[in-house]
C-alpha cells in the first residue's frame, strides 16, 4: 500500500493520466487544483461555469496558463454547471468530476439522475483517505449515506475495499466502528457490525478481513485492544474504519483535517466516473489529491 500521497501522485502521473471536469469552477480552490494538476503533469481539466470569473481567477493564479484550459460557459447557474459536467462525463469527455462552487447535493443530484446520470451501483459512498504516520488509511462514509441499513453498509464496505485494493493493499483490515466492542440489542449498529463480520468470515465479503463491533480505540490502538482483551488481526491495526452513520464519519473526517492537519482526499464510488465532493473550504492541494485518488481507482 502507498505510504503517502507523494507515492500515490508519482504512481498516477506515470500510469493513470486523464481529464478532470470541474463543475462550477469559479472558485479559487478549484482553479488552484486544476492549475496544480496541470503543472504536476497529473491531468488536464475542463472548466465548467462562469467563464469571465474563471478566466479572472486563472489570470490571478497562473497567468501563463490562461489559454491552457477548455472552458465551457454555463454562467452563474450552478445547477446547469453540474448537469453539463455530468453530460460531458457521460459522453466520455472526462475521467472524473470535481465539484467546485456548489454544495455536494447539487452535483450528486445531477450525477444520480435516473435518465441522465452516472449511477452504476445501487449504493454509492464517499471513501475518505488520510495520510496517517503509519501510511494511507481509509474511513467511510461521512459524505453521502445518512443512516445506512445493513445492505447499504455492506456496499459501503465493498466500495472502501475497492479503493484499498487500488492503493496497493490486497487484503485490508476493516473495523466496523461502534460506541462499544460488544453486541448490544439496544444498539443496532453493533448487530449490523457483527453480521457483516460473520459474512466476511464465511466468504460473502471477500478481499478483506472484517471485525466488529469495535470501539474506535480498539480499532486503532493495539494497547487499548490488549487491555480490553481483544486479540485479532484487525484490533489495533485497522486500515479501514467504517462508521455507523454520516455524523460520526463526517466529524471524524473533519477532525483529521482541522485538528490533526493530515493530508486528505476522498472519492465517491458507485458512479460511471468518480465524483469528487471535497468541502468548498478544502484547499486546492486537497482537491488536487482528490483528483489523483480518483485516477488511481480507475480500472
Amino acid at each position: 500500500m502507498f505510504k503517502n500521497f507523494a507515492e500515490l501522485l508519482s504512481y498516477v502521473k506515470q500510469n493513470r493520466k486523464g481529464t478532470a471536469i470541474i463543475a462550477g469552477a469559479q472558485i479559487e480552490s478549484a482553479i488552484e487544483a486544476g492549475v496544480m494538476a496541470k503543472k504536476e503533469g497529473l491531468c488536464e481539466s475542463i472548466l465548467v461555469g462562469d467563464k469571465p470569473e474563471i478566466i479572472r481567477l486563472i489570470q490571478q493564479k497562473a497567468p501563463d496558463l490562461v489559454n491552457a484550459f477548455e472552458i465551457i460557459d454555463t454562467g452563474s447557474d450552478l445547477r446547469k454547471a453540474a448537469e453539463t459536467a455530468v453530460a460531458l462525463a457521460k459522453e466520455e469527455k472526462g475521467d472524473l468530476i470535481l465539484k467546485g462552487k456548489m454544495e455536494s447535493s447539487v452535483i450528486l443530484k445531477a450525477a444520480l439522475d435516473k435518465e441522465k446520470g452516472l449511477k452504476v451501483s445501487e449504493v454509492i459512498s464517499d471513501v475518505f483517505v488520510y495520510e496517517h504516520p503509519e501510511g494511507l488509511k481509509i474511513q467511510t462514509d461521512g459524505g453521502i449515506n445518512i443512516l445506512p441499513e445493513l445492505n447499504e453498509k455492506i456496499a459501503i464496505v465493498k466500495n472502501a475495499v475497492q479503493v484499498a485494493h487500488a492503493l496497493g493493499n490486497p487484503k485490508p483490515k476493516v473495523a466496523m466502528v461502534c460506541a462499544i466492542e460488544t453486541v448490544n440489542p439496544k444498539m443496532p449498529a453493533t448487530i449490523d457490525a457483527a453480521l457483516i463480520a460473520k459474512m466476511n468470515e464465511r466468504g460473502q465479503i471477500p478481499g478483506c478481513i472484517i471485525e466488529g463491533p469495535l470501539a474506535f480505540d480498539n480499532a486503532v490502538d493495539k494497547e487499548a485492544a490488549r487491555i480490553k482483551g481483544l486479540t485479532s488481526e484487525v484490533a489495533g491495526a485497522a486500515d479501514i474504519l467504517v462508521f455507523p452513520n454520516i455524523e460520526t464519519g463526517n466529524v471524524h473526517g473533519k477532525m483529521l483535517t482541522y485538528y490533526c492537519h493530515y493530508k486528505i482526499a476522498h472519492v465517491t464510488i458507485g458512479t460511471k466516473v468518480p465524483i469528487l465532493i471535497p468541502s468548498r473550504a478544502d484547499s486546492g492541494e486537497t482537491k488536487m489529491l482528490c483528483m489523483a485518488l480518483a485516477l488511481a481507482t480507475m480500472s
